[in-house]
């Protein structure tokens, strides 16, 4: 499965194109087993979510009301609960300004840090998580094989759990 509704809200100027995101997004839908947990989620709906372009302020709050956690993260997913009934897998929301710093210090472009952040986004709504040592090797070598699907390479110590 690699068919997906992307919509993306730029809520802050990014020079990242709408459609950038929505490549990246769909073509994460054809790793195997991400296709296959889409289905699993949403039966033969096509799969929807929302992108959030925001600001590091924005982040900070959605964090603080939403998980309690009172700093500015670089990627916050919200999973809609309701992927069965009408194939809305949630939103993600993404920090430009986390993006812009982390692609400076990671020594990538900010298109590959934005992609890491989308599918990392999208592997959480998707029911992925990364609490321990064993998740997280999973989550990172899921969130390779996708962004090389759409032939994004991170630097090589951005994703340091697989090695």
């Amino acid at each position: 499965m690699n068919d997906l509704q992307v919509t993306v809200v730029k809520a802050v100027k990014a020079p990242l194109a709408p459609s950038f995101v929505r490549d990246v997004l769909r073509a994460a839908m054809a790793e195997p087993r991400v296709g296959e947990r889409t289905v699993e989620l949403c039966g033969e709906r096509v799969p929807g979510l929302t992108v959030r372009v925001a600001s590091d302020r924005e982040l900070h709050r959605l964090n603080l009301d939403f998980l309690g956690e009172d700093h500015v993260t670089d990627v916050l997913s919200f999973p809609s609960g309701s992927a069965a009934l009408d194939g809305y897998l949630g939103d993600l929301a993404l920090s430009w300004a986390a993006v812009i710093r982390q692609a400076g210090g990671y020594g990538h472009a900010p298109e590959v840090e934005a992609g890491v952040l989308s599918v990392h986004g999208l592997l959480h709504l998707l029911g992925w998580d990364h609490a321990d040592p064993d998740e997280e090797r999973e989550m990172t070598a899921l969130t390779l094989a996708c962004l090389a699907r759409s032939g994004l390479q991170p630097s090589s110590h951005r994703l340091d759990a697989v090695e």
